[in-house]
């Protein structure tokens, strides 16, 4: 049997939830003030882009220090476009990496990616069941 992982979202007023994970840790979320929110809080779909930005995050930074780059920054960007109808899935969603750095090697930051995309990212598993997913990277020298 695989890893279980537990979460939960409790009402604390009108379309605003604590969401907890069993972590420990918790976030708020909250509906767009056209669907009865207030705006306090991360949407639930923003979310799910935000986990996939941090699961490849973690894979890629991991990798490229084990292949000894002198990696100073790293930034993931992730656009999502959703589709009109309900359930209103990401049917396309892009992954930009920005590595920075110093003589940061171009094959191991396209390997890392690869190795996240590929492999590693369960995140990225689960999402491109619905969407197409594109990558991008750019590597900058410096701090």
């Amino acid at each position: 049997m695989g890893e279980i992982k537990e979460a939960k979202a409790t009402l604390i007023g009108g379309m605003k939830f604590e969401g907890w994970a069993g972590s420990g840790h918790t976030v708020m979320m909250d509906a767009e003030e056209v669907h009865g929110g207030e705006g306090a809080g991360f949407r639930p779909m923003e979310l799910l882009l935000v986990g996939l930005a941090g699961c490849t995050a973690m894979d890629v930074i991991s990798i490229l220090r084990k292949k000894r780059q002198d990696v100073t920054g790293l930034e993931v960007r992730v656009r999502g476009e959703r589709a009109d109808e309900h359930p209103k899935v990401y049917k396309n969603i892009e992954i930009e990496y920005i590595v920075t750095g110093h003589d940061v090697e171009e094959k191991a930051v396209a390997r890392a990616i690869e190795l996240s995309t590929d492999k590693y990212c369960g995140a990225t598993a689960t999402l491109r069941h619905t969407a197409e997913i594109k990558i991008s990277y750019k590597i900058v020298d410096g701090d």
